[in-house]
């Protein structure tokens, strides 16, 4: 997918941290997109991005020199049978939201987590999030359940939606 004239997709560094982390803290301090409560630092940031890089993938968009969306996986579950599922997420600078990045971001990411050996993308989206919901049917996602009532903030009690998509074929794992 083509993320838009002068937007590059790439692999993301520990000096991406503070963009991503800016980028976080409107969605954990605004939104219920996130049940985080607090915004994590640059510092915090740089070590999950190193994390989710030892198995799985974190992307950046970077226009005009300037991080302007994120996505990334992380482990599913950490018990060793969900070690080819993983858990995906995109968050993109509400300045360049609505102009497809979200989408060329999570596509670019479902790709890699495929090549590296990833079987299945799961996503959880807390309802009601409209685009959040159209961009995961959008990329091929089959919604699979909701937990009601997961999760507390806001001040209200708050749905979860999971999503799955496969990736790659459905036989054993190489």
């Amino acid at each position: 997918m083509d993320p838009g004239p002068g937007v590059l997709l790439r692999d993301a560094t520990s000096e991406d941290a503070a963009a991503c982390a800016a980028i976080y803290a409107h969605y954990v301090e605004h939104t219920t997109a996130t049940f985080e409560e607090v915004a994590p630092s640059a510092d915090e940031m740089a070590g999950r991005i190193a994390a989710a890089q030892e198995r799985h993938a974190w992307l950046v968009a970077e226009r005009g020199g300037a991080v302007v969306g994120y996505a990334y996986g992380g482990p599913f579950k950490a018990r060793e049978a969900y070690r080819f599922s993983c858990e995906v997420s995109v968050y993109v600078d509400v300045t360049a939201r609505g102009g497809g990045l979200g989408r060329a971001l999570y596509a670019a990411l479902l790709g890699r987590l495929e090549s590296l050996g990833m079987r299945m993308a799961c996503g959880g989206v807390t309802m009601p999030n409209d685009p959040s919901v159209t961009l995961h049917r959008a990329l091929g996602f089959d919604e699979v359940g909701t937990y009601q009532r997961i999760g507390w903030k806001h001040g209200a009690w708050r749905d979860v939606t999971w999503f799955q998509k496969p990736l790659g074929d459905e036989g054993p794992p190489g």
